[in-house]
């Protein structure tokens, strides 16, 4: 005879489901840069001063660093906006992303930048999806 108890799978709040999500999407987002570094030629072309076709400037690593920041912050607004604003900018952000993430295959890709980007346009998926279906109250 079982008598253990069912196992408690309390529901947790769609803030810190959206928050765990851009958390798990900045992890793949800094670990495929990071693993970039690893490919043939990446080392010599930064310091030649290229990515990829872009001149290393001021101005690229500002954009850069915009492009790295939006994200990571989204990790925090998440938890801290209001409903109504957090589901819209989850929205929007994520929308957003999902092209950028898709342009960062151009050019030369290995299959570890193909799987990355799956993971993460699935990533920016489910954030659309859990702000769109966010719960009303009664």
């Amino acid at each position: 005879m079982d008598t253990k108890k069912p196992l408690d799978d309390s529901s947790v709040h769609v803030k810190l489901k959206l928050a765990a999500l851009w958390a798990s999407f900045m992890f793949l987002y800094i670990y495929v840069d990071y693993f970039h570094l690893y490919m043939p030629g990446a080392i010599q072309d930064i310091l030649a001063g290229k990515v990829f076709v872009f001149d290393i400037s001021y101005v690229f690593l500002l954009i850069a660093m915009i492009f790295v920041t939006i994200p990571t912050l989204m990790i925090f607004l998440s938890v801290a906006l209001p409903a109504k604003v957090n589901r819209s900018t989850n929205i929007i952000i994520a929308t957003v992303f999902i092209p950028y993430m898709l342009f960062n295959l151009v050019g030369e890709a290995w299959a570890h930048m193909y799987f990355a980007a799956a993971v993460e346009v699935l990533l920016l998926c489910l954030i659309i999806r859990y702000a769109w279906k966010w719960p009303r109250t009664e």
